[in-house]
């Protein structure tokens, strides 16, 4: 019994002491991190603060700070605080800025298979399938390859899929694709190509100096998002007519970018946590713009008296027709735009087919509740 008492006793005493080391590290471990300070990087969005644009790259930030307990402090500047909205991908990976809050298609100079993530019909997907595509049919990779072909020190979170974008504002209707010859429009990315094909004289501009340029007459014309976007831009200040539909811009995303040797060196949680907020507010932006662009498309009606007309049928399918040229002319002078190219339309041929059998037209719905005759109020 006396050698099991003092074995007792031995242990005790062993694991007494092993809690005070344990218990010792543990207190260590914190004051070290506490002294490192959390890591701070400093944003720059494409987009006027006022935008909603804006906003939500300043919802992103917050959920990665938040998510990260303030381990990770993410400040977000509006467009020009620190470059250009076009200069964004350069200053990011020059680490002049640790990340930024874009699209795609404004880096369209510098590498023209990127404008295949945002500009055009997307092969009938819209802008969530655009997304699926890239996260799990390919995408991901050939953007990862095409940013190291142009040298760029990024990592791309392609996120937040956009409505359908307006044909654009007018200063009257637009009935056949003639009527856009000659026109001085303003559109981004591969619908540069396609609105010159349409015999429009094309001018890529941001979207903070769209609305002055219409009105000192340097535009006739001019496309940008939303009816959230453009109402605070102020559009209707200038145009009372806005054409509603287009293929040059059905499935487009937003970017979030940030600096590689940055990234990299976060710890392995950090990244997890990003990635995840990521795939948060890709979420949270789709269901705010639903309530949001649809705010103020009633109030651009309303309030600002605007007129909204659906674009005609012949200017679509021209449009596609069009981008066809443009697509086949871009892949005979570039490999990797055909390589992005063709993996999209494998994918969508698969993707879309299953949504139009699947999915039921929410037309018919529509109609029966809102209609001439709908039911909803009556319910």
């Amino acid at each position: 019994m006396k050698h099991t008492a003092e074995s007792g006793g031995t242990s005790r005493r062993k694991f007494l002491r092993g809690a005070a080391v344990a218990g010792a590290a543990m207190a260590v471990a914190p004051s070290i991190v506490k002294a490192q300070g959390p890591v701070s990087m400093r944003w720059q969005s494409t987009w006027p603060s006022k935008d909603i644009f804006h906003e939500f790259a300043l919802d992103f930030a917050k959920k990665v700070n938040d998510m990260t307990g303030g381990d990770l402090k993410i400040e977000v500047l509006p467009a020009g605080a620190v470059v250009p909205a076009f200069g964004l991908l350069d200053a990011v990976s020059e680490g002049t800025l640790d990340g930024g809050h874009g699209v795609m298609v404004y880096h369209y100079g510098k590498q023209t298979a990127l404008a295949l993530w945002g500009s055009g019909p997307g092969f009938a997907m819209d802008a969530n399938m655009m997304l699926a595509w890239h996260k799990y049919g390919g995408g991901r990779d050939l953007l990862a390859k095409l940013y190291e072909s142009i040298g760029a020190n990024v990592v791309s979170f392609p996120y937040g899929p956009m409505p359908t974008q307006p044909l654009g504002w007018f200063k009257k209707p637009v009935a056949k694709a003639e009527d856009l010859r000659g026109l001085k429009f303003r559109t981004v990315g591969i619908s540069i190509d396609v609105f010159t094909g349409l015999g429009a004289a094309v001018n890529a501009l941001p979207g903070g100096e769209i609305v002055a340029a219409l009105d000192r007459g340097l535009l006739d014309a001019a496309e940008f998002n939303n009816a959230s976007s453009d109402r605070v831009l102020g559009f209707p200040d200038v145009s009372k007519v806005c054409m509603l539909q287009g293929y040059h811009q059905n499935a487009e995303t937003f970017e979030i970018l940030f600096n590689k040797a940055k990234f990299d060196g976060l710890p392995e949680q950090m990244k997890a946590i990003i990635t995840n907020a990521v795939d948060a507010a890709s979420a949270d932006m789709a269901w705010k713009a639903i309530d949001r662009y649809s705010k103020d498309y009633r109030e651009m009606q309303t309030a600002d008296q605007v007129k909204f007309y659906k674009t005609p049928e012949a200017i679509l399918r021209r449009q596609l027709e069009v981008y066809d040229e443009v697509v086949k002319k871009k892949s005979a002078e570039n490999p990797v735009f055909k390589e992005v190219l063709q993996s999209q339309i494998a994918f969508a041929e698969r993707a879309t087919r299953w949504e139009q059998d699947t999915v039921v037209n929410r037309r018919m719905a529509f109609d029966h509740y809102f209609g001439r005759d709908g039911v909803a109020k009556s319910l």
